[in-house]
Order: structure tokens, then sequence, then C-alpha cells
């Protein structure tokens, strides 16, 4: 350690209280992934006023080390560069924590079971809820509003389905919301119909506005509080950023309130909605770039062309090998979308646009294509715009090549595969299996892949991302060969996707993404080796401390290594280093 008179507080993780504040900050004794390929693994790390100032060995770390630097002796524990969950509804994540939650839901007994729990506990004129999937009941089938009828009639239910793409009302919410057998269905939406042409109360896609824009908003205090719950919980299971693709400015004013006031840690990589106002906006008034210290950039809009695969609404090029009527949905006129592209060239704006079925991402490639050629180089805001296509799930093999070809990122989540695979094969029969959640193909093709989660459409876990990425099984093991785990990526590359890749996709890779000198000082810290444990031991592993900027974040209690120091110091008496 330099100079004379050095405090060295040697810290365990046990005794952390986070979040610890630290002008400086020392990792020692850590089994650290760097995702630098010039310097992949080290020992130590070594932080100044949130930046990193040194990678290397315990020995050099101590004498790069400040003479107020708090030490942590990380144990031989794992140390990964920040995660990033690339596609992650923040505000949603938040109000599954304590709205009502049917995740896990196993039949429509189930359903009508935990909806009649509730209905006792509740009071007011709606209940509302998500996070139900018919796919994995038997038998398989679109749940009805007489289903909900036998449990609650006397006020309107809405019940979103996991994937947000299509919802479950009762009786009263059609009445409320005026829908019979003569309602048409809206642009980019369909209303489920029985036999006799009665709305069956399944809606899809932007059907659910019908009902939906009948629902009571949240309040601010409401929406201000499912922010903070979900940056909590991101940053307790280890996140240090979110990217959220579709926010509004309500939501972002709330956010920078709250990084302002030191509410939030997360870093928060945001995109609003398109097209519309909130699009108009952003396109008016130009990015927001690292706000709060670094917390908040504004620089995206995401726009939609498709559905969902499991609701039927994604728009797929041949039609469904279960509904051979339909060939899904598209959600925006390409004349629309394309109006918003040619604009976001022109003002240095990113687009991320959702598209699942392979006609939703071919026309996606080809409005792209189209933008890019209308608008040359030299009358760009931004000469490389790194647009993005989110999810990218059913893709044909012929189009897989444009998404390197045209600089576009695939930006996809390694959970849908193993939560789709159950039903996507009686969806696209299994010719088409071979282009979907292609992410080993996309990567030998050159693409850039980002990983993320889609909470809370999943659970929004790193360690169940990486899994995915890396094993493509079901959490309990499960595939067959419509599975195609030939697509499954290496532990090195599904790493990438969630540190490297993400920084680059928000135009942030000289400042986060790898453990390199000068950039941010985010960490993630694993309570087991994820590069190097067998397959079966990934889903064990959790994060055990996360760091952001300098500061300690999370730390889980009850973990023991070894504690000394030349002179009693209190981790919380230092000062908060900058974000």
């Amino acid at each position: 350690m330099k100079g004379a008179g050095v405090v060295v507080v040697l810290l365990s993780l046990a005794a952390l209280q986070p979040p610890l504040a630290a002008n400086s900050l020392v990792l020692l004794n850590g089994n650290i992934y760097t995702a630098d390929a010039r310097n992949s693994r080290a020992q130590a790390v070594v932080a100044v006023d949130g930046h990193i100032t040194f990678v290397g060995d315990d020995a050099q770390a101590t004498q790069h080390a400040p003479r107020d630097a708090v030490t942590i002796d990380l144990g031989r524990r794992t140390v990964l560069p920040g995660l990033t969950d690339s596609h992650a509804h923040l505000a949603g994540i938040g109000f599954r924590e304590f709205t009502f939650d049917l995740e896990g839901t196993s039949s429509v007994a189930d359903l009508q079971h935990r909806l009649a729990e509730r209905a006792k506990t509740t009071a007011g004129e709606w209940i509302s809820g998500r996070g139900w999937i018919e796919t994995q009941w038997t038998p398989a089938e679109f749940p009805s509003r007489k289903d909900l009828d036998a449990v609650v009639s006397d006020r309107p239910v809405f019940l979103r389905r996991a994937d947000g793409h299509a919802a479950l009302v009762n009786s009263r919410a059609l009445v409320v919301a005026n829908i019979d057998r003569g309602t048409p269905d809206p642009d980019g939406g369909h209303i489920e119909r029985d036999a006799a042409g009665e709305p069956t109360g399944m809606l899809i896609d932007k059907a659910m506005a019908l009902v939906f824009d009948r629902l009571p908003p949240p309040s601010d205090a409401e929406l201000r509080r499912a922010l903070e719950v979900g940056a909590e919980r991101s940053v307790r299971i280890g996140w240090t950023q979110l990217q959220i693709p579709g926010n509004s400015w309500k939501e972002i004013d709330l956010l920078r309130q709250l990084c302002a006031q030191g509410r939030i840690k997360l870093r928060v990589y945001d995109a609003v909605s398109g097209p519309g106002p909130e699009a108009d906006r952003l396109l008016a008034d130009g990015p927001v770039l690292n706000e709060c210290n670094g917390c908040l950039t504004v620089r995206g809009i995401k726009l939609y062309i498709d559905g969902a695969l499991g609701s039927r609404g994604a728009a797929l090029l041949a039609p469904y090998s279960d509904a051979p009527q339909s060939r899904g949905l598209l959600v925006n006129t390409e004349e629309d979308i394309f109006s918003v592209l040619v604009k976001a060239l022109r003002r240095g704006i990113q687009v991320e646009t959702h598209a699942i079925g392979d006609r939703g991402n071919r026309i996606m490639l080809d409005l792209y294509e189209k933008a890019f050629n209308a608008v040359p180089i030299a009358e760009r805001a931004v000469a490389e715009p790194r647009w993005r296509i989110e999810h990218a799930q059913i893709l044909d093999p012929r189009d897989i090549p444009r998404f390197h070809q045209l600089g576009v990122i695939a930006s996809m989540q390694p959970s849908h595969a193993i939560s789709d695979l159950f039903f996507a094969p009686s969806r696209l029969g299994s010719d088409r299996l071979v282009g979907a959640y292609a992410w080993r193909t996309l990567l030998e093709s050159k693409a850039i892949v980002v990983g993320g989660s889609d909470a809370p459409v999943e659970r929004g876990d790193p360690i169940v991302e990486f899994y995915a990425a890396v094993v493509r099984r079901s959490l309990d093991g499960f595939a067959d060969d419509n599975w195609h785990r030939e697509q499954r990526v290496s532990r090195e590359q599904a790493l990438r996707m969630f540190t490297i890749w993400p920084a680059y996709a928000a135009f942030m890779e000289r400042e986060r993404g790898s453990i390199e000198v000068g950039k941010q000082a985010d960490f993630t810290v694993m309570s087991a080796d994820i590069m190097t444990i067998p397959d079966n031991e990934i889903l064990k592993a959790h994060a055990v401390m996360t760091i952001i900027g300098g500061a300690v974040s999370h730390a889980e209690p009850g973990i023991t290594t070894s504690k000394e120091s030349t002179e009693k110091v209190s981790p919380t008496a230092a000062s908060q280093p900058s974000m």
C-alpha cells in the first residue's frame, strides 16, 4: 500500500450493510472474469470515484490503492462485469412484486381459485392481474369469460397473459367497454369469438386497449413505488443496468426524481414508446444522455410490428400450424413506422422494434434497410445508428445474415426459448424451428446478440438467462429434438451477451461492459463460478454482491470471510462516490 499511515479495512461480505459508499474501493482475492479480450482474468480491482483504476493481482492492487481505500476480501468468489438486462420493464417488475401475480397458474381451476381468493381481499371496481399462460395447462387452450364469470361477475376483471400481448376479461368488463358481437376488431388487434360470434373474453394485442383504457391508471405514488421496488429487486439479483424498451415520459420524470434523491442506484438506459406523442417529443428534443451522474440515458424509440407467438399474434410468413386461418397480426402500419425511422436517423435516435414472427422480422429488416438507403450517412446525426430488433425470435434462415449486413443488433431473451419451446412446435411445426431462438447462428453470422429477460414476462433472473443461453434446457432439464440445442452458446459468449455487447448496444462500450481501467466500477459477484461449474449446478448460483459506481448496493448477509484492520473505520462514514 502506498505511503505511511495507510488505513486498510478488510471486510467480510457478511459485515457489509449496503449501500457501502467509499471514494476508493479495492476488491482482493477474487476470481475475476473481465470480458476484456486482452486481459480476460484477474484477481483484484481498484476503483476510485466510481471508475476502475487498476486490474491485476492482489500485490499490485495493494500498491495502486489510495490511502483511504475500503478493501473487500472476496474469498475467491467470482466477479463479473456488472450485468445488464438488455430488455426489461422496470415498472412492470415492481408492480409484479405487489399486485395480483398469476405466474405459475397450473389450470383454469387454479386461475379461478386464485381469482376467488383475490376477490375476498380486495375492494373496488376492478380486479386486474398478470402472469397466466395456458400453454402450460392441460388442455392447452385459452380460457373464456365464462370461466371468470363463474367466480366474479359483479365487477370487471382484466387478467393479462404472461407475454403481455393478450388478456382475458369477464362479461362485466366487456359490458363496461361496450364490446359485443358487433364490435369490429381494432387495427392491430383481435377479439376472439365463439362459434356463435360472441366475444369469448380473449383480447389479442391492440384489442386489449378497449378494456385496459377503462382501468383506473396507477397514481404517481404507486408508479414511484413500482419503480423503486423493481430497481431494488434488480440490484439484489445482480443487475447493474436495465435497458427499458418502451417507456413514458411520466415514468422517465419519476426516474429522474428517484435517481436524484438516491432512491434508485440502478443504471437505466431508456427508450420511449412510439409511434405517437412520446416518440414525437424525443424526436423534437433529442436524446437525454448520462443524467443523474450517469444513471439515466434516454436515446431510443421502441416500436412494434407484431404480437407474440403464444397468443398467435406474431406475424408469420406461412399460417400457424395449429391455426391455419391465421398468419398473425401487424400492430402498426409500415408507413407509420417508416416515417419514424427516417426522422430518427436525422435526429440521432436509436430505434428498437419488437418483432417476433419471421414475417415481422423480415418486414423490419426491409424497413430498416429502406430507411438507411433513404438517409445517407452524411445526413445522419449518428453515422452508425445501432438499431435493434427486440426478440428476433422466429427468423427465416435467409434473413439471419442481414442482421450483420445492416448493422442491426439482435436483442434476445434466452429464457423465452426454454419457455416457448414447449408450445412453439405446435404453433410453427418442426421445419420453422430451425430459425427459432437462433443465437449461435446469428453469432456465427457476425451479428451482435445482446441478452435480456423481458421481465416481468419472464422472471428476470440473470442466472436463468445465463443457464438458458448455455444449456438450452428447461429449468428441470428437459429438451428434445425440437429445442435445437446446437443453438446454445459458449459461456464466454453468454457472458458477453450480458456485459460488453449490451454496452455496445447502448453506445457505452467505452464506459462499461468489461472490467478495464477507465470504465465504470460496476461488478456482479456470484456465489459460484458460473463459467466453469457443471450445467446442472448453474441454477444453484446467485448474486451475493452488486457494486454500482464503486458503491456496494447489495451484499448478501451471512457470508463469512476474514476480517482485519490496522485501524477501525466505519465504512458507512465514507463519502458517496460519483455515479
